[in-house]
């Protein structure tokens, strides 16, 4: 499979357009979750196991939060599953899913760092440059992986990153093919004039990436969370316990010598259940706050390694030859109108002094004026992650006349809020739910996004943007894709009922390198398409 640039998608009916300065976008309408970049094409690999079928939650009589259900103590060997019944996917969906996230690597067992893929030896080498070139032709450049003993490699899976770039502030990535032989292809569009040069970049070798897919398959709860329980003691004393939480799914299991060790918090609505060991004094109602805990080093010596700033997010040397691009004709950008469905190209855009342009549709770009007018009369919903909430600062930023509410509230989980009574809009911010790292905060104030969206009312004049990656990239797939099935659920039901509503996916920020966050944790997870 070829690699893909991030998309991000909108649903509705037509609106004031696309919102794009200094960073801030809001893209096209489409699908619910966006493919993401750098897919490589691979075959099936002997002795890979599969991963299970995830298993879609029931959907009951809901009653949101945590602490306003009757919690349970529980054995933490029983399987999650048991209370499960269907995916939202089918056995072919989920088939489907694996193929699309599959991403190949060594053929042998790594012994040392030495046959791992070097980014002082690899190079790249721009294909038949010519003297000149025009705008909208297309570059073609070869990556070739040599080891550290200057050895090429003769399988594929390294995680390279590709793009053009100039001194204009101007950059374009390129597409990737993994010829599975220790050599890459990537393919670009020239969208400017001007000179310009290429720059490739290994973020992960085929050997890492092997690290990270065997540390999500095999210690899925290498991050941990905090639960404080606070309350009276037996002794009548005001005391606070601090516990070890985490999601309740397979391999995510709470290490205690008690045999009913954990506290058990079921969502009624979503049947998804989160786990805290039992606190020493305690009863499990009296859980009122939650916070990140740590993470756990499985690493053995060689994986830290392979895993260090010697290995990890290094440009490759390679042809440094200028490239020449004379202005043509050829129209650079989307001239079609924003709408649900268009098709993504590789590249998706382009960025020049900083501005994105869009290859998919008509990106609008916005004076502060514009700005206020097109959100006018908005109530605007803002889920997800930091990078959510980044959007949420960028507005209030640009629209000065949005002030900040003081709610009182953990910033990293919300809820926050914004308005302008002047122009009746309304802007909030809430975080996606657990599992979340962040500071310690009100368990009640972390609320299942899929819940969130299943309590709109919806209509021509609320925009709800999310997204959610980050959080999960330690954790089992099958988990992940539950997750995203949720959110599908309630969007489509949205929609069903508003079908004026204006739905924004944000995709993920891949920028994450390391173990236990690196993205590629979760390789390719947002593939989970609708």
């Amino acid at each position: 499979m070829k690699g893909r640039g991030v998309r991000s998608h909108t649903r509705g009916n037509k609106g004031c357009g696309q919102i794009l300065q200094h960073g801030f976008v809001i893209l096209s309408l489409g699908l619910l979750f966006s493919w993401v970049l750098w897919s490589y094409t691979c075959g099936d690999r002997k002795g890979d196991r599969p991963l299970p079928r995830p298993l879609l939650q029931l959907h009951m009589p809901r009653s949101d939060g945590l602490t306003n259900q009757t919690p349970k103590v529980n054995n933490p060997k029983v399987s999650p599953a048991s209370a499960i019944k269907d995916p939202g996917f089918s056995a072919d969906e989920w088939d489907r899913m694996l193929k699309l996230v599959h991403w190949g690597g060594p053929d042998r067992q790594i012994t040392t760092a030495n046959t791992s893929t070097s980014p002082d030896h690899s190079a790249f080498v721009i294909n038949d440059l010519k003297g000149s070139y025009y705008v909208g032709e297309e570059l073609h450049v070869t990556i070739v992986a040599k080891d550290f003993t200057k050895t090429p490699k003769s399988y594929g899976g390294d995680f390279f990153q590709a793009k053009v770039y100039s001194d204009k502030k101007a950059s374009v990535f390129g597409e990737l093919l993994d010829h599975q032989n220790g050599t890459y292809s990537a393919r670009f569009t020239l969208p400017w004039a001007g000179l310009a040069s290429v720059a490739v970049r290994l973020i992960h070798s085929s050997e890492a990436v092997q690290v990270l897919r065997r540390h999500r398959s095999t210690y899925p709860d290498s991050v941990y969370f905090y639960g404080f329980y606070v309350g009276n003691n037996p002794q009548g004393a005001r005391v606070e316990e601090r516990v070890v939480c985490n999601i309740k799914w397979e391999g995510v299991v709470l290490k205690s010598a008690q045999e009913d060790c954990c506290c058990e918090y079921q969502n009624a609505h979503i049947g998804l259940t989160w786990q805290c060991r039992k606190p020493q004094t305690l009863p499990c109602s009296a859980l009122v706050y939650h916070s990140m805990g740590g993470y756990t080093n499985h690493m053995t010596a060689l994986e830290k390694v392979l895993m260090d700033s010697q290995h990890v997010n290094r440009w490759l040397k390679g042809d440094s030859r200028l490239i020449r691009v004379m202005a043509s004709n050829a129209t650079i950008g989307s001239r079609e109108s924003c709408k649900p469905g268009l098709p993504t190209p590789i590249p998706s855009g382009f960025y020049m002094n900083n501005v994105w342009t869009s290859f998919v549709c008509a990106a609008r770009h916005f004076a502060e004026d514009d700005t206020t007018q097109c959100l006018k009369d908005k109530h605007i919903y803002i889920m997800g992650d930091s990078t959510s909430r980044q959007w949420f600062d960028y507005l209030i930023q640009a629209v000065p006349t949005l002030k900040r509410m003081n709610l009182h509230s953990e910033n990293q989980v919300g809820p926050l809020m914004a308005v302008d009574v002047q122009n009746n809009i309304d802007l909030h911010y809430r975080s996606h739910g657990l599992p979340l790292r962040c500071l310690k905060a009100p368990v009640v104030s972390l609320h299942y996004m899929s819940n969130e969206i299943d309590d709109m009312a919806g209509g021509p004049h609320t925009v709800i943007i999310f997204n959610m990656w980050a959080h999960f990239t330690s954790f089992p797939l099958s988990y992940y894709a539950n997750r995203v099935s949720q959110v599908r659920r309630a969007v489509v039901a949205l929609l069903r009922r508003a079908p004026e509503t204006k739905v924004i996916i944000k995709s993920a920020n891949t920028g994450y390198k390391v173990s236990p966050g690196s993205s590629l944790l979760l390789p390719h997870a947002p593939e989970l398409a609708v």
